[in-house]
């Protein structure tokens, strides 16, 4: 999987699991560690767990290349490093505390919905 597809799949998971505001990024042209970012936001600690539970499962059964997660056990924002591509996976407030869509403004927003 190229990381564009896997940034792809990685949102229709979280949409599938219920995540709101969806977000792909394309920030390689911003920061040299990654390509795309993938943000989203949960209601609760299970569901942002349940969202990063499905991406993981679903890509290590596609064979994608994960070097680490952070956060799972708090459940408040979980970050999952597929190389490439990096999921950030928030409660609502702690997203609205750290804006990443602001921070990375710059980078460009991809359609994941029409692929």
């Amino acid at each position: 999987m190229g990381s564009r597809e896997i940034a792809l799949e990685c949102a229709r998971i979280a949409e599938g699991k219920k995540a709101e505001r969806v977000v792909v990024l394309d920030v390689e042209s911003l920061i040299l560690i990654t390509h795309y970012f993938v943000i989203c936001s949960g209601n609760n600690r299970r569901q942002c767990q349940a969202i990063a539970d499905e991406i993981r499962s679903t890509l290590k059964d596609k064979g994608a290349p994960k070097l680490g997660i952070e956060g799972y056990a708090e459940g408040r924002w979980i970050l999952m490093d597929y190389e490439d591509v990096v999921v950030h996976i928030f409660l609502d407030e702690v997203r609205k505390y750290y804006d990443l869509e602001l921070l990375w403004g710059d980078g460009v927003k991809v359609d994941w919905k029409g692929g």
